[in-house]
Parts: structure tokens; sequence; C-alpha cells
């Protein structure tokens, strides 16, 4: 039976692990982060299938199951795995989506390079992808893409099947036009973007930057913006705009653009921290850590994450502020990444020789400043370690939107707490009574962890209360439900 959703991103929609030489497949044990937010739209529609890819030794190998239905908590849907080897992946994803793609997104055209990609590896890929999410695809359905590492699906979805529906969003920054058109690819690639009905972002100047990349390289028939929701209005930061693009118009034919960022499950993480196995754990973790003051900063090894640079704050914390030592823990999860990723084993040597120094010069036989884990955290575990925190730090020097800052707001519960968090995240924009940071200026971060540690209680909780209103109310559920009212604008244009 055809699908009325065809989700379309590169991931699995389950975790996979072998039992007894036998593949088991689990739902996701958090029920935060991308897949579960799109695994939230499965039982809104009559009929969903979602287009993933599966590495095999040899291509499409012997006996591989292509497809396969799954029922779990979020319903009954079908899943179309693509056979990738090796090779292709490593192509596809590690050098031309992570090495090119993956710099100019975040802004480091420095860390820019096209040596050795084989673009025509991520066009086939890309063609792979939009084959089996037009197979699935019933007459006007929606075909929904995700991630720029499928910039090129929606060229193919349109070619093949001209009566779909084509919607696609971007988790990641969306760069200015002077960035972005360092790319040789870049005409390739807004062509593939204007085939859309449908482009979204998290927030407006992602929005803004990608209206401006149209008006820069096509004749642009009609643009038309209006203001920002209130909630959206970050006046004075980094990432603030004043207006937001609805729609642009180029050859006749109007594209809609949307910037509306993604919410978390606020009430499940607050149901979970406040459970008593989880209240024991925390106040465990706090007699675990004699510390008074517990800083926890949670993310994955990443150059745009600014994990180098918190650190160095924190090494400059300790110098500046002696009567800290021995009073405060800072722990670190920067997760690894998958083998296959050069462009990350820098960034991991940089961690850990800077924790390696901290630890060194500033811990004790009975002290170390910096505690780090490069493996995940189950995610219960990692709502009881935010819960037992003071202070989140949380300061990339650029990201899409950061889930993280919200999870932390939640398992708070308004109970104190303080947010640092970098105005580079997109999640800035909506959070504007955290401590927010400009992660590139030595002061700044040098003020905001001070500000963080001095703050009286009764401005946390003042702070944490208004940020988990806001949260709650812009969940993931708000978030599912604005998605779905376009998915059906979209549908009645016809």
């Amino acid at each position: 039976m055809a699908s009325s959703l065809v989700i379309v991103y590169h991931r699995q929609p389950y975790e996979e692990s072998v039992e007894r030489g036998k593949t088991v497949l689990r739902e996701n044990t958090s029920p935060n982060g991308i897949v579960p937010a799109l695994k939230g739209f499965i039982g809104q529609v009559d009929r969903a299938s979602w287009v993933a890819w599966k590495k095999v030794p040899t291509g499409r190998a012997v006996g591989f199951e292509r497809r396969i239905t799954v029922n779990d908590s979020y319903g009954s849907y079908e899943v179309v795995r693509l056979p990738l080897a090796a090779e292709q992946i490593s192509e596809f994803y590690h050098v031309v989506s992570k090495e090119a793609l993956w710099p100019i997104l975040n802004s480091f055209p420095s860390l820019y390079s096209s040596a050795n990609t084989k673009w025509a590896m991520y066009r086939e890929v890309n063609r792979l992808f939009a084959e089996a999410a037009c197979e699935e695809a019933a007459p006007g359905a929606v075909v929904w893409v995700h991630d720029y590492n499928l910039w090129l699906v929606p060229k193919f979805v349109r070619q093949m099947r001209p009566d779909l529906k084509i919607a696609f969003f971007h988790h990641t920054p969306f760069p200015a036009p002077d960035i972005f058109n360092i790319l040789p690819w870049r005409d390739e690639i807004l062509d593939s973007l204007l085939d859309c009905d449908l482009v979204g972002f998290h927030v407006p100047r992602y929005a803004r930057n990608f209206a401006a990349l149209v008006q820069s390289l096509r004749k642009v028939d009609g643009l038309v913006e209006r203001r920002v929701y209130s909630e959206l209005d970050a006046t004075g930061t980094a990432l603030s705009e004043p207006v937001t693009p609805v729609s642009i118009t180029v050859g006749g034919r109007m594209i809609r653009i949307d910037a509306f960022p993604i919410g978390t499950h606020a009430g499940i993480i607050r149901s979970a921290v406040r459970r008593p196995a989880n209240q024991e754990r925390v106040a465990h973790i706090r007699r675990e850590i004699a510390e008074p003051t517990i800083i926890v900063s949670i993310g994955r090894v990443d150059y745009a994450k600014g994990t180098r640079e918190m650190l160095l704050a924190f090494e400059r914390l300790l110098g500046r502020r002696p009567e800290l030592l021995g009073k405060v823990k800072l722990l670190v999860t920067a997760v690894a990444a998958a083998d296959g990723m050069r462009v990350y084993k820098r960034a991991q040597q940089d961690i850990e020789q800077l924790v390696g120094r901290i630890n060194g010069y500033y811990g004790t036989l009975s002290w170390m400043p910096v505690l780090l884990s490069t493996t995940p955290m189950p995610f219960e575990e990692t709502l009881c370690y935010y819960r037992a925190a003071d202070i989140c730090w949380i300061t990339p020097l650029r990201d899409g939107l950061n889930l993280v800052s919200k999870e932390f707001i939640a398992a708070h519960d308004n109970d104190g707490g303080v947010l640092v968090l970098s105005e580079f995240a997109g999640a800035a924009v909506e959070l504007q009574d955290a401590v927010l940071v400009n992660p590139y200026s030595i002061s700044q971060m040098d003020d905001a962890i001070d500000r963080a540690l001095d703050m009286p209680r009764e401005e946390q909780r003042a702070r944490m209360q208004r940020m988990d209103a806001l949260i709650s109310r812009y969940d993931i559920t708000h978030w599912t439900r604005h998605v779905l009212e376009l998915f059906a604008q979209l549908r009645a244009q016809g």
C-alpha cells in the first residue's frame, strides 16, 4: 500500500543490535532527537514510510531485506533500506558531507576541502534515496526530506514524480550567501531546493540566509516576508531577525519557507526525573561528586560544538578564581565520532589534551576538576546528571538548534539551575533567559561563567520558570501540529 507521507532521512528509525547471533530492532531509548521527533508523525497520517540507508558488505547483499514493516509505540510503518557499501557511505557521508559541506554550513570556510570529494557518488546516493521515496509515495503524497546530505533528493523526486509534494527540513545552520557560494556545486544544490514546495529551518536567520542565497543566484519574481513571532524576537543577539521570509517565487513557481524551531518532550522528561528511582540516582550523583558546584556540558566531538573554547574558559576560571579549586567539577560528555570521520580526529585530540592539561596542572590526588567521557550515556542517566548539575554550559560556535539546552531546562523542573548558552545556537533565539554568550569572545566567556556561578537562587528560579513555560508550550507536539498544518496546506494547493 502506498504512503501519504514518506520520510527520507539517512538514519534508520530504530536501534539495531545483535543478540545470540540474531539482529534485534528496538525503539530508540531516548524520546528526544531527530529520529523520535520524526516518528511522531507516523501515527498522524493514513500510512507512512521511512527511507534510510543500511550498511552492507557489498552493495545489495544476498538475502538483504530491503523492506521491513515496523510496529512500535509510534504505529505501523514501512522502512525501505538502501543497501550501501562502505565505500559509498565513506564518499557520500564521511567525505562530501563532512569534509566539504559541513564546514560551509557552519561558516568555517577555512576548513572546507573538496580535494577528496567524489560529487558523482553523492549525486548517485541521493538519486537512490529519491527513487526509493517515489516507489513508496501515493499520488499527491508528501515526501519529506531531511538534512543537507540529501540536498539533491528533491530534484530527482520532481523529475520522477511531478505529482508529489516535496518538503525539506534543515536541522543544521544555513550560512550567508557569501559562505554558501564557495561550494562549486551551489547551482545544482539550489536548483534542487527550488524544486521543493516547502523549505524549513529552525530559526528566521537561517530562512533569511536561504532567501538571500536565492536572490544572489536567481532572478526572483517575488518575496513575501512577515514579522517574526514574538517568541522568536531575539533583538540584540547574534541570530536575531526582525522579519522572516514565508515564500519566494522563482520562474513563476512559489516555494514556501518556514522557520519554526523543533521542541522537546518536556512532559516526558519531567516525568522521568520525578520517578523515585531517578530521584535516588540524582541524590547518588550529588553524594558521589563531593564538590558543591557541578557544571555539565553534553555534546559530541565536533569543532563546531565549541568544546575546546569551553575548556579553555574553564581553565582560565580556575586560574582567575583559586577559591574554586576543589569546589567545582566540570562533567564533559563529548561523544566520539564514528569510524571513518577523519575530520573530527583533530577535534577529539584537542579535547583530550586540554582535559589532561587542566587536570594535570590544577588537579590533586584527591580532586580532578574535569571528568571527560567520549561514550554516550543512556537517556535517563543523562537526565539525572542534568538534574544534579547546577550549571549547564553549552557554547557551540555554531549550531542548528541544540536540544540539550531544552532538555536541561525540563529536567530541572523549575527548581533553579543556570543555562549558559551560545548566541550562535539556534535555541538562543527562544531561550532569552539563559546566560547568552559570544563563544568567540574570551572576556564574554569569562563573564558568563562568573555570572552563572554567582547568580542568586531566586534569579535562577525565575529565569528557569520562564524558559520552562516556553519549552512546555512549544514542545514537540506543538511542532508536529505546525508541520502537519503546513502539509495540509500543500495538499490543498493541488
